[in-house]
C-alpha cells in the first residue's frame, strides 16, 4: 500500500533526473532542467529515501514495491549524474586550461564534492550606477582587495533575455564573485528589440566601453585590460563586438550558451519551439535571412572571425534546449582554424542557465575556467 502511495514521486523523480541525459521537449518547462543539472544532487538521497521506504514496506513482495524501489533508484543515479560528470571532466580541465591560455597557480580544485553541499556564495558587494547613454544604466561593481595594486582589470557583462527581455541585473553571483577577485564588473544595459534592432546593441555596447574608458581613472580601473563575458543572446553581442571592434584593450570573451551564427540558428529551429526562436530572430534581426541578410552576417560572431580576434572561453551544455550547442562547437572549430586561442568547455548533462548555482556541478566548473581565463588575459 505505501509502496503503492510513494511510486508517483519516484516516478516524478525519475522523469526529473532524464533531464540530465537529454534536452527538456518544448512543451516542458525547461527551467526544471536547471533544477536537475545544478540541485539534483539535493534531491538524490531524497530518492534514495524513496527507494528505501518502499523496499521495507514490501510484505509480501509485489509489484509496485519493486517498481517505486526501482525508478526511485534509477532517478538517485541520473540526478548525482551531473556530479559525477563534474568530477570526471575536472580531472582534465587545468591541463586543457593550462595548454590553451598558460599556467596560473591552483588556489582551488576545479570541482569538490564538499561545495555542493557546504559551500557558500560570495560575499555581496555593492554596485554604484552610472548612466553611459540615454536610457542606459550600467553596475559598476567596484574591485575589493586592491589597495596598492594598481587599476583594476574590468569585465563587462552583457546580459541575456532572447534579445527582447532581460535586464542587467541578472545573475549576479559571478558579479560579486569577480569583485571579490580583484577584478571591476560593469553589467550594462542595451536596447531591446523590437524597439531598437541590430546592429544597435552593438552600438550600446561600444558605448559602455567608451565610457569606462573615458572614466577609467575615477573608476579605478585599466582601460587596457578589458574582458567581453555574455550569456545566451548576451554572448552573441559580446564575441561580435569582440571579434569586429579591433580593439587592443578587449583582451578576451566569455560566452556562455551563445548563439554564434544565427543563419545556422534560424534553419536549425522551428516556430513552436520553446522560445519561438524565429519570432526572436526576426524582431532582433528586422527580417529573415534572406530580406536581411546582411544582419544575420554582422551579427554571427562565426562569419566575423579573423586571426586577430581576441581569446575567447566556451561554455555550453550538450543538453541546451535553447541555444544548441553546435553554436559554439562550431565557433570553436574555426577559432581554431584561424589560430585564434580559444577554449571550448562542454558539459554533458547541463541546459541553458547551468551558471545559475555557482557552487553546482556546472557553476563549479564554468566558475574555475573564467577565473583561469581572466587571470591569464589580463595578466594578473
Amino acid at each position: 500500500m505505501l509502496a503503492g502511495m510513494l511510486l508517483p514521486f519516484a516516478l516524478a523523480l525519475f522523469a526529473l533526473g532524464l533531464l540530465t541525459v537529454r534536452p527538456a521537449p518544448p512543451w516542458s518547462p525547461w527551467k526544471l532542467a536547471v533544477l536537475a543539472g545544478e540541485f539534483g544532487h539535493w534531491l538524490a538521497p531524497l530518492a534514495v529515501l524513496l527507494a528505501g521506504t518502499a523496499w521495507a514496506s514490501a510484505s509480501p513482495p509485489g509489484a509496485a514495491p519493486a517498481a517505486t524501489t526501482a525508478f526511485a533508484l534509477g532517478a538517485a543515479a541520473l540526478l548525482l549524474k551531473p556530479a559525477l560528470e563534474a568530477r570526471r571532466l575536472a580531472a582534465s580541465l587545468p591541463q586543457t586550461l593550462r595548454e590553451r591560455f598558460g599556467p596560473r597557480p591552483l588556489p582551488e580544485t576545479p570541482f569538490s564534492l564538499s561545495r555542493l553541499y557546504l559551500g557558500r556564495g560570495p560575499d555581496p558587494v555593492r554596485p554604484r550606477e552610472y548612466t553611459f547613454g540615454p536610457g542606459l544604466p550600467l553596475d559598476f561593481y567596484p574591485a575589493q582587495g586592491r589597495n596598492g595594486h594598481g587599476p583594476a582589470p574590468c569585465v563587462v557583462v552583457i546580459h541575456g533575455g532572447g534579445w527582447d527581455g532581460g535586464d542587467r541585473r541578472q545573475l549576479p553571483d559571478l558579479n560579486h564573485h569577480l569583485a571579490r577577485r580583484g577584478y571591476a564588473v560593469a553589467a550594462i544595459s542595451y536596447r531591446l528589440a523590437p524597439r531598437a534592432i541590430w546592429p544597435a546593441q552593438r552600438e550600446d555596447t561600444l558605448a559602455a566601453l567608451a565610457f569606462l574608458k573615458a572614466q577609467a581613472a575615477e573608476l579605478g580601473i585599466d582601460g587596457t585590460r578589458l574582458v567581453l563575458l555574455g550569456r545566451s543572446a548576451g554572448g552573441q553581442i559580446a564575441q561580435t563586438v569582440a571579434y569586429t571592434a579591433r580593439d587592443p584593450a578587449i583582451r578576451g570573451v566569455v560566452a556562455f550558451y551563445a548563439p554564434s551564427d544565427l543563419i545556422f540558428g534560424y534553419e536549425h529551429t522551428h516556430e513552436d519551439d520553446m522560445l519561438r526562436s524565429p519570432h526572436l530572430m526576426r524582431q532582433f534581426l528586422g527580417g529573415t535571412p534572406v530580406s536581411a541578410r546582411a544582419n544575420y552576417e554582422s551579427a554571427s560572431a562565426w562569419f566575423q572571425v579573423h586571426p586577430g580576434c581576441p581569446a575567447t572561453l566556451l561554455l555550453h551544455g550538450r543538453n541546451d534546449c535553447i541555444a544548441w550547442h553546435l553554436h559554439s562547437g562550431r565557433l570553436d572549430e574555426r577559432l581554431g582554424s584561424a589560430d585564434v586561442p580559444r577554449c571550448y568547455v562542454a558539459l554533458p548533462w547541463a541546459t541553458h542557465a547551468f551558471d545559475f548555482n555557482l557552487r553546482g556541478p556546472g557553476g563549479q566548473l564554468s566558475t574555475f575556467a573564467v577565473d583561469w581565463f581572466l587571470d591569464r588575459l589580463t595578466d594578473r
